[in-house]
């Protein structure tokens, strides 16, 4: 039996330890869940815990990332509003997610967080993808052709991130209907 190396013991404690606060932070909240249950999860103690991070909000930042990785690979045969649609039912079903997701998407428009990088990575990829959805669809006829892709694409992101707060507002709203009304906006009108 081959046997590991500290590197790979490292990796291997580090998803364990963001699968255990994907977890933790989907059923609890945010604001409910501390580190030391996500340390105890993982028979660590916080200053354990805090070995495999940068900091606290690196921690936070890489649970973010880990939570996009696994609905890209999950919703990988969805496209376009079906796609959207999926993930903001999926936030619904874990709002501790969302209340994460929002409060450091206010925390990463200051460049030195950790989490500024994830979200400027994150718009560089999903505006060009959604841009070319919109693309495929202008030219299918099924949306309307004057405004630019790349800028409906901004606006169908900023709809989605705005929709989350407003959710976490009033968890009657359903973050999916804006998108539905959009999409029927951006219809072209019929001869």
């Amino acid at each position: 039996m081959a046997r590991r190396g500290p590197y790979e013991k490292g990796e291997a404690k580090r998803k364990e330890i963001l699968q255990a606060a994907l977890e933790i932070f989907a059923q609890e909240g945010y604001r409910g869940t501390s580190l030391r249950k996500v340390a105890a999860r993982c028979n660590l103690s916080l200053p354990g815990l805090m070995h495999y991070f940068d900091s606290k909000e690196d921690l936070l930042t890489k649970v973010l990332r880990a939570r996009d990785e696994s609905a890209r690979e999950r919703y990988a045969g969805l496209e376009g509003s079906e796609q959207y649609r999926a993930v903001l039912q999926e936030g619904a079903d874990t709002p501790g997610l969302v209340e994460l997701f929002v409060s450091m998407a206010a925390a990463a428009s200051d460049p030195g967080h950790p989490a500024h990088a994830l979200f400027t990575e994150r718009y560089a990829v999903l505006r060009p993808q959604i841009a070319d959805f919109l693309r495929r669809r202008m030219a299918e006829g099924t949306v309307r052709t004057d405004l630019p892709p790349e800028r409906l694409a901004a606006v169908l992101l900023a709809l989605a991130d705005g929709a989350q707060f407003q959710w976490l507002t009033d968890r009657s709203f359903d973050m999916r209907q804006p998108i539905d009304d959009v999409m029927t906006l951006l219809a072209p009108p019929e001869k």
